[in-house]
């Protein structure tokens, strides 16, 4: 996915081509810990500093929307020392550094279903998200308790309860519809999805948007990750042709 570039400057990137819409699997930082003989808790803490760049880059780049995925439906399979400390973190960031976000016109929400987090932080979450929904600046959707089986079950079960309650019938169930239901609502497909720490998965995300992405799989751990990372990734989308099912003239 590289093009033998060493200079950001080399990157030259067509504001005409930007993407609306980026979406990070966030991959690397167990092994960004272990390589340091850190707990893997110290990679999430750096993972987090990261994340915390991407968002500023992003925003400087004039991104609409950038969702990262900061815990799967499936994340709870991991040691419970490792999935306290993840959470001991996103209450400090849901408390601290995300509000300043605000002061700079970023707009803040959670998909995924939260009820199974701590009470204390769902009101968090619910908090940053009221206060930062009259923003009009980056939109940054962070994926919690996240899976898209889990979103499409919980899409299909509002859909069947207005059936059943005689406000939809079956046969006008369209794209759209099933759209409209899922957690990302009003949120425009990404056209590009990054993956880093040289994985090469979707791993149950944003199952049903990624129809049509572009993807771009980094072999940099995630708390090294930077702007520079994610230029090259835009570089490498600008250059792909898109053709959403159809076939170059």
């Amino acid at each position: 996915m590289f093009f033998g570039k060493e200079t950001v400057e080399e990157y030259q990137l067509n504001p005409e081509k930007m993407p609306k819409h980026i979406a990070i699997i966030m991959d690397g930082n167990g092994r960004w810990a272990t390589k340091r003989a850190l707990p893997r808790k110290a990679g999430h803490k750096a993972g987090a500093e990261a994340l915390e760049k991407i968002i500023y880059a992003a925003k400087d780049m004039g991104l609409e929307h950038l969702t990262v995925y900061a815990f799967s439906t499936e994340n709870w399979k991991r040691s419970e020392e490792e999935v306290g400390a993840i959470m001991d973190l996103l209450r400090m960031y849901l408390k601290n550094y995300f509000k300043k976000f605000l002061n700079d016109n970023v707009r803040m929400d959670v998909i995924g279903d939260i009820s199974r987090l701590d009470q204390d932080i769902q009101e968090s979450i619910l908090e940053i998200e009221e206060i930062s929904k009259e923003k009009t600046g980056l939109s940054v959707h962070i994926a919690l308790n996240y899976g898209g089986r889990d979103e499409l079950r919980r899409a299909v079960g509002k859909i069947a309860a207005d059936v059943a309650e005689g406000k939809l019938n079956p046969a006008d169930v369209t794209e759209d519809v099933i759209t409209n239901a899922l957690d990302t609502a009003g949120t425009p497909d990404p056209e590009l999805v990054i993956r880093t720490s040289g994985e090469e998965r979707i791993s149950n995300f944003l199952l049903w948007q990624i129809a049509y992405s572009e993807f771009y799989f980094s072999e940099v751990l995630w708390p090294d990750f930077t702007k520079t990372e994610l230029q090259k990734a835009i570089y490498y989308y600008q250059n792909r042709e898109r053709r959403f099912g159809g076939r170059l003239k």
